[in-house]
C-alpha cells in the first residue's frame, strides 16, 4: 500500500511545477503532505534530520567556495585578460574567435562550475567581438550556448558536487570520470566550428583590421602573464582532488584564497570586487541549498514509503530489461530538463533510478556521467533551452531567437555522439578514475 502511495507523489509535484511554484517549495510541499499523512508527527523529526545532514555535509561545503573562486575571477577582470590571451592565438584559425570562446568556456568552467556564470561571462566578452567581425549570428549563438553548457560538465562543477552527494559516490571519482567526456565534447565543438568555417568562410569572415602587428615575444609575454597564473591555480585545485592530495573542500578553500591572491597580483582587488563576489556567492549558494533540501525531503519520504521497491516491481513486470530501463531513465531525464532545473532533476531521478541501475549491474559512476551529459543536452534543446535564456540576457537585438534555435542544433547532435561513445565504450568514462584513484 505504501509503495503505491509513493508513486502518487509525482502527480502533485508536476502539477505544482506546471502552475509555476518554485521547484524547491514544490518538493517541500509534496514531501510535507505525504510525510504527515503516512508518518504523522514523526515526519517533522525526519525533516529536521535532513536539515542537519545538509548543513553537516563536507562535500556540499565545497560548492560555495568554488562559486566564490569563479566570481572573483570574473569580477576582478581576470576573465577578460584570459579571453584576450586565448583569442590572440586562435584568431588565425577558421572561426578563430568562436574556437577561442570554447576554450575560454573550458577554462572558466574549470574555475567556476556554474552554467549561467560561464555563459554570461564568456558571452559578454566574446559576442561583441564576433559581431564586429560579422560572424554568423547562429554560429555565435550555438558557440556561446554550447560553451556555457560545459560549466556543469568540466570539474569542479557544482552540479557534479551535488550529484556525488545524492548518489553517495566519491567526488574525486566523479570529477575524474567527467574529465575526458567533457574535454571530448569541447574538442568536438572546436572541430565542428573549424569544419563549418572552412566549408562556409562567410560564417566567420576574416577582416583586415587586425590592429597593430604583435610579435611572437609579445604574445608569449602576455599569455604567460594573463593565462598561466589562473591555469596553474585551476590545475592545482583539480589536481589535488584527482590525485588524493586534498578533499574537495580543502582544495576549494585553497582555490578561494588563490583567486583572491590573483586579483591582488593583477591589482584588481578592492572592496567593490570583494563585496560583489560575496553577494553573488551567497545568492547562488542559497538557491542551491534550498533546492537540495527540498529534494532530500522528497526523496526521504519517497524511499520511506517504499517507492524504490514499488518502482522496481513496475519495471520488472514491464519486461524492459537493463538497457530498456536505462534508456527510459535517460529519456525521462532529457524531457524533464525542458522544464526543471538540473539540480532538481538530480534530486528526483537519482534516488529513484540509481538503485535500479546498480541492481542491473551498471557502474554508478558511469550512469551518473550519462545523466550529466543528457541533462546538459536538454539545456541546449529548444524550445525550453535554459542556455538560450542566459544568452538572451547578454545578446544584442541583432541576434534573434531564431538564430539561437538554429545555432544550437549541430551542438545537440555532438552531445548525442559523445553520449553514444560513453555508452558503447564505458572505459572512456571509467579509465581515468581507475588510473588516478584506483576504485573498483
Amino acid at each position: 500500500m505504501s509503495g503505491d502511495l509513493s508513486l502518487w507523489m509525482f502527480a502533485p509535484l508536476f502539477l505544482l511545477l506546471v502552475l509555476g511554484v518554485p521547484v524547491a517549495f514544490a518538493l517541500m510541499a509534496v514531501a510535507l503532505v505525504f510525510g504527515l499523512w503516512r508518518f504523522g508527527d514523526a515526519a517533522v523529526w525526519v525533516y529536521g534530520a535532513k536539515v542537519q545532514d545538509l548543513t553537516a555535509s563536507h562535500i556540499l561545503a565545497a560548492a560555495p567556495l568554488f562559486v566564490f573562486m569563479g566570481a572573483m575571477l570574473q569580477r576582478s577582470g581576470i576573465a577578460e585578460r584570459l579571453f584576450e590571451a586565448i583569442a590572440m592565438w586562435t584568431r588565425p584559425l577558421p572561426g578563430g574567435l568562436a574556437v577561442g570562446s570554447i576554450l575560454m568556456c573550458v577554462v572558466f568552467a574549470a574555475s567556476c562550475g556554474v552554467v549561467g556564470a560561464t555563459e554570461t561571462v564568456v558571452g559578454m566578452l566574446a559576442i561583441p567581438v564576433m559581431m564586429r567581425y560579422r560572424y554568423d549570428p547562429a554560429l555565435i549563438s550555438g558557440t556561446i550556448c554550447a560553451g556555457g553548457a560545459l560549466g556543469s560538465m568540466i570539474p569542479p562543477s557544482v552540479l557534479i558536487i551535488i550529484l556525488a552527494l545524492i548518489a553517495e559516490v566519491g567526488i574525486g571519482e566523479l570529477f575524474a570520470g567527467m574529465m575526458l567526456p567533457g574535454l571530448a565534447l569541447a574538442g568536438c565543438y572546436i572541430l565542428w566550428i573549424m569544419g563549418r568555417c572552412l566549408l562556409d568562410p562567410s560564417a566567420a569572415p576574416k577582416l583586415d583590421d587586425e590592429g597593430p602587428a604583435v610579435s611572437l615575444t609579445e604574445r608569449m609575454v602576455f599569455t604567460v602573464r594573463a593565462l598561466m597564473p589562473p591555469l596553474l591555480l585551476i590545475t592545482a585545485v583539480l589536481g589535488s582532488i584527482l590525485f588524493g592530495v586534498a578533499v574537495a573542500t580543502e582544495a576549494a578553500a585553497a582555490g578561494t584564497i588563490g583567486s583572491v591572491l590573483l586579483a591582488a597580483m593583477y591589482k584588481r582587488l578592492d572592496w567593490r570586487v570583494l563585496r560583489e563576489s560575496i553577494i553573488e556567492t551567497i545568492s547562488i549558494t542559497s538557491m542551491i541549498l534550498t533546492i537540495v533540501l527540498g529534494g532530500l525531503m522528497f526523496s526521504g519520504v519517497f524511499v520511506g514509503l517504499g517507492g524504490i521497491d514499488a518502482l522496481a516491481g513496475v519495471i520488472k513486470s514491464s519486461g524492459l530489461g537493463p538497457w530498456g530501463t536505462l534508456f527510459i531513465a535517460l529519456g525521462v531525464t532529457f524531457i524533464a530538463g525542458f522544464v526543471i532545473d538540473v539540480i532538481s532533476i538530480i534530486l528526483i531521478v537519482i534516488p529513484v533510478t540509481l538503485p535500479l541501475m546498480v541492481n542491473f549491474g551498471f557502474d554508478p559512476i558511469w550512469f551518473c556521467i550519462l545523466l550529466i551529459v543528457v541533462m546538459q543536452t536538454s539545456l541546449l534543446t529548444p524550445p525550453m533551452a535554459g542556455t538560450i535564456f542566459y544568452l538572451r540576457a547578454v545578446a544584442p537585438p541583432e541576434i534573434t531567437l531564431g538564430h539561437m534555435y538554429r545555432g544550437v542544433v549541430p551542438f545537440i547532435g555532438l552531445h548525442f555522439v559523445v553520449l553514444a561513445g560513453i555508452m558503447q565504450f564505458p572505459g572512456f568514462a571509467l579509465w581515468l578514475p581507475e588510473v588516478l584513484i584506483g576504485f573498483e
